[in-house]
């Protein structure tokens, strides 16, 4: 086996590594970086689980259009482009835009926190703006702005965070795997209580109550991260430090190349195979809501709770992922990440075509989907996601040249970008296309992630190298 491909973050933790188990068989700020970015996912997934209902119940009516700053641009420009929106379609589209926007940011992020203002100070400005976007949600004429804000938050944050979370392994480390399975399972954790938080309030005192709950959780997912500081990776050189710390820059290899060109062209499979899942903060809020039986036990449930079952179905399988994947490890398996997250995109076709199935003799019958009927494609589609979401972020931590680290990831993170934008997009034309064919739709798209990775499985795998991996002393 040919290792000369293989590049990977340089240790740069105050500690060795490979010797660090002091969190759960990890590096202690491993346990720092996983709960700020549990809570800083509170905070998105809260505010963006009542995102759709607030447009489309609120937001988007007479009487409170008229009054957010540029609303009214946006619209003419949508409409000028797509034609004649109604309300849910202008929502979708407005959330596609959001969304995707959040995951262009990360590359500038990555570059700011690279070159100019280091990763930690670079994730503590993106958590202030952050909570002031949030914040600034709990007021229609703000919206915009408060978009604007949690967009260039957001960016500063993610890349910054992934590769600090990288830095703290070895080379050829196996818990570096574990390690971002665990770092999205914190991510569930919460995604699990923003929904019942923030929802609740949102739909039951009103959306500006939970847009200023989810702001409250970006503040505590700051002191999270300040207070553990000492604990996180040193900070790399830059600017004039990192020339004269560097010497003669030395030349990105060609085979550096081939695995930067290798993860750019991962960017589309991951964007189509993502779709079905990303959709449910979308189109697939206002879908419960049409075709599910809410009421139990009399009492008809926000929801927005909906959502904190997926995650809570998601922390399950991820944890259940985690244990298999160091059980085989163990035993001398490990798969390679291709493999894994090719195995994801076959699996993801399930989700939604058992959703349209659901839904074709939902609307034949005349009745409601039962809650419990949730858990099937919910299961579908979290192992989907155990398979191919760590374990692409973990393959771009080890494959990225150092140097190139932080704006790769970021530059990786476009994947999300199409997505996004993709869901608001497919998602304007849910009333046009009808539910059924709507998520036959969806089948297709990482239908189509698997051919194209099974046609360049070899090519790929070249290029991004297939190292030794190694369970710590």
């Amino acid at each position: 086996m040919d290792n000369s491909a293989v590049v990977d973050a340089p240790p740069t933790a105050s500690v060795a590594p490979s010797r660090d188990r002091a969190f759960l068989g990890h590096p202690s700020g491993f346990g720092y970086l996983a709960f700020t970015e549990a809570w800083e996912r509170f905070s998105y997934y809260g505010m963006q689980a009542l995102l759709v209902l607030y447009m489309v119940d609120q937001l988007l009516r007479p009487g409170h259009f008229e009054h957010v700053l540029g609303l009214g641009g946006l619209r003419a420009a949508l409409q000028a482009v797509f034609g004649p929106l109604s309300i849910q379609a202008l929502s979708s589209q407005i959330f596609g835009l959001y969304t995707s926007l959040v995951y262009v940011t990360p590359i500038l992020g990555g570059i700011a926190g690279d070159r100019w203002l280091g990763r930690r100070t670079a994730v503590t400005i993106g958590a202030l703006t952050m909570a002031a976007g949030h914040f600034m949600m709990a007021f229609d004429a703000s919206f915009l702005l408060a978009l604007a804000a949690l967009i260039l938050g957001g960016g500063l944050i993610k890349g910054n965070i992934a590769v600090q979370l990288g830095a703290l392994y070895a080379p050829g480390d196996v818990r570096r795997d574990q390690a971002f399975q665990m770092f999205v399972l914190a991510i569930n954790f919460g995604a699990i209580a923003s929904p019942l938080v923030c929802g609740t309030l949102g739909e039951k005192l009103g959306f500006h109550y939970g847009f200023a709950a989810a702001g409250v959780g970006m503040v505590i997912g700051l002191g999270v991260y300040l207070a553990g500081r000492s604990h996180l990776p040193a900070e790399p050189p830059r600017g004039n430090a990192a020339i004269a710390a560097a010497g003669p820059k030395t030349p990105i290899t060609a085979q550096e190349w081939r695995a930067v060109v290798a993860i750019l062209c991962l960017i589309p499979i991951f964007a189509l195979v993502m779709v079905p899942n990303n959709q449910g903060f979308n189109v697939g809020v206002l879908w419960w809501r049409d075709f599910m039986d809410l009421n139990v036990f009399g009492f008809r449930i926000p929801v927005t709770w909906l959502l904190s079952v997926e995650s809570i179905i998601a922390v399950v399988g991820l944890g259940l992922g985690v244990a298999v994947w160091r059980w085989l490890a163990q035993k001398g398996v490990t798969p390679h990440e291709l493999t894994k997250i090719a195995i994801g995109a076959g699996i993801a076709i399930g989700e939604p075509l058992i959703k349209a199935g659901f839904t074709y003799v939902a609307a034949g019958a005349g009745w409601k989907i039962p809650l419990p009927f949730l858990l099937v494609w919910d299961t579908v589609g979290t192992a989907a996601f155990v398979c191919y979401y760590p374990t692409g972020l973990a393959l771009v931590a080890r494959a990225a040249p150092p140097r190139l680290a932080g704006a790769l990831y970021g530059a990786f993170l476009l994947f999300t970008v199409a997505t996004n934008y993709l869901v608001g997009w497919i998602g304007s034309y849910y009333q046009p296309l009808g539910p059924v064919a709507f998520w036959l739709l969806h089948a297709c798209l990482p239908a189509a992630s698997l051919l194209a990775l099974l046609l360049a499985y070899k090519p790929l795998k070249s290029a991004l190298g297939d190292p030794a991996r190694v369970l710590p002393a």
